[in-house]
């Protein structure tokens, strides 16, 4: 049984090496021409793949760079769910967000990296990559409504947090994107934070599970 496990767990990591290898040759590409002028056969044969095994690993153009989301899709779920006896889900959000801030978190949109900017400005500048986007924005919102509880409480909590952290990040992004550094920007960053889950706290009071 051990070995079973072993070599599940060694073909999990192999895969797992694809898909970033896969995903970051892509990305790669797409920055060097324009998410347009490259040709999913481009990327196939750029990691020396078939393009049918490539669309094995990715089923979409667009999912070669939502790729780099995948371990933030139920961040927040589990943000909610591991949280400490005692503490709020909207307490261990906050945390969670603030910390991601001193970390410049690139979800947080507080970080100046040339490469960070680069994919920002792919993202965000091409329609096809924004409308997947979105499903992954609904997606981790259910995940996340799912942690909170049940029926239309919990989604409603769950779009108005994920709404306070998106304009917080747009607003971080916005402001690097023009210029100031994530140093600059930071102390805004925290202080708009804490504004942003203040108000979360007065709207929503104690959601989610005790």
């Amino acid at each position: 049984m051990s070995g079973d496990t072993g070599e599940m767990g060694l073909r999990e990591r192999k895969k797992r090496r694809m898909y970033q290898a896969i995903s970051e040759a892509a990305i790669g590409l797409f920055l060097e021409k324009g998410f347009d002028n490259v040709s999913v056969a481009e990327v196939a044969a750029a990691v020396e793949i078939s393009k049918p095994t490539l669309f094995r690993y990715f089923p979409t153009k667009e999912d070669l760079v939502l790729h780099r989301f995948a371990d933030h899709e139920d961040e927040a779920a589990r943000v909610v769910s591991g949280r400490g006896d005692g503490v709020t889900p909207l307490a261990a959000l906050r945390a969670h967000f603030l910390d991601g801030l001193e970390r410049r978190d690139p979800v947080t949109g507080l970080n100046d990296h040339p490469a960070v900017l680069a994919f920002h400005r792919l993202l965000y500048g091409t329609p096809s990559l924004v409308a997947r986007a979105y499903g992954y924005q609904e997606r981790s919102e259910k995940r996340l409504a799912d942690a909170l509880g049940e029926g239309v409480e919990a989604a409603l909590g769950a779009g108005q947090i994920f709404a306070v952290q998106r304009v917080l990040a747009m607003e971080n992004w916005r402001r690097i994107a023009a210029g100031e550094s994530a140093d600059d920007v930071a102390p805004d960053a925290v202080a708009a934070a804490e504004l942003g889950f203040r108000q979360l706290e007065g709207g929503l009071g104690a959601i989610g599970p005790s």
